[in-house]
């Protein structure tokens, strides 16, 4: 065990001299880890453990003239679909030396509070959820020119983005609903002030149900705090309006379970009574008896893209494009 006295600073000289490489070594080690043979990275990274090293990244920015850090800021963390986002910027980052800060942000005001943070902390990047932003954050990111990142976003981005067609998978869900010979389909959406990637699937669902020559007025908007309870109330208010309603297309997986919860209550035997579908493929998806037939929405991989489009822009790789789409596919369970 390295030892070391407790009033003593630990620095990357320290470091060196105790792990017996150079400074430059150590520097890489955290800086850029590829550059460093693997069995040398860990014996660095040991030693600064038992040493209590910690970089001191504020300084390196004022050394190099560029951050190692970079700021994300996303607006729940309750789902699954969040969490995988995050894993894969997390992971991303760490290949590459960087640190990653993540602020909750659940209004827009409070989005443009954490990228005034974020700016203020001179990061390398910021990345965003979707393409909804106060004007006056705006005119800061214009102003600033920090690279901007927008995530679930697949068309005209303020700077760079990653994400899919949400319009695209609705219309496949629907279709799949409509192959399934379901006729008399319902549609759950949020009301008031939602992101975009929500108000896109609406016009989307009624278009390729009247492209089918099916009726498209079985709709209900739900408040979007609601959680499982949405599901219970959005069944009801459907089949207030057609008490035949075979199917139902939710916002997202936790409505989908309210729904399936309601139809137990109901002894409803669901896909033959009800054909149920969801969105974002969340844990409970496929721990719920029955699955959930949803949208998965490669959310990993577009931590992964927004991370990588952020680096080679501050690195200043060639960027044959700003504009990732990462897809999505059906995951087809018993729900529908």
């Amino acid at each position: 065990m390295t030892k070391h006295r407790s009033d003593e600073t630990v620095t990357m000289q320290s470091v060196a001299v105790a792990a017996g490489v150079s400074p430059m070594t150590v520097s890489n080690t955290f800086r850029y880890p590829e550059r460093v043979q693997e069995e040398t990275r860990l014996r660095v990274l040991t030693i600064a453990a038992e040493l209590g090293y910690v970089p001191n990244h504020a300084a390196g920015n004022l050394a190099s003239g560029q951050s190692r850090v970079i700021g994300a800021v996303i607006p729940s963390i309750k789902n699954s679909s969040f969490y995988n986002y995050v894993r894969g910027m997390q992971d991303a980052v760490a290949t590459q030396g960087y640190q990653l800060i993540l602020k909750l942000a659940d209004s827009l005001a409070q989005e443009a509070a954490a990228i005034r943070t974020f700016v203020g902390l001179r990061v390398a990047g910021i990345a965003l959820v979707g393409d909804e932003h106060e004007q006056d954050a705006r005119m800061l990111l214009r102003k600033t020119g920090v690279p901007v990142v927008e995530s679930w976003v697949h068309e005209t981005p303020f700077d760079m983005a990653v994400g899919y067609s949400t319009a695209d998978a609705t219309r496949a869900l629907t279709q799949l609903l409509i192959d399934g010979g379901h006729r008399r389909i319902g549609f759950v959406g949020y009301d008031g002030d939602v992101s975009s990637r929500f108000t896109e699937r609406l016009p989307t669902f009624r278009q390729t149900l009247e492209q089918a020559g099916l009726e498209s007025n079985r709709i209900v908007l739900i408040d979007q705090a609601d959680g499982f309870g949405a599901g219970p109330k959005a069944l009801q208010a459907l089949c207030t309006i057609d008490p035949d309603l075979d199917a139902i297309l939710c916002p997202t997986d936790i409505v989908a379970a309210g729904v399936l919860f309601e139809c137990g209550r109901r002894s409803w035997t669901v896909p033959d009574r009800l054909a149920v579908a969801g969105w974002g493929d969340y844990e409970i998806a496929s721990e719920i008896t029955p699955g959930i037939t949803t949208i998965h929405p490669h959310a990993y991989d577009m931590g992964q893209q927004a991370m990588s489009l952020i680096i080679d822009r501050t690195t200043g790789k060639d960027q044959d494009k700003t504009l990732v789409d990462t897809g999505f596919h059906i995951v087809r369970r018993c729900s529908a």
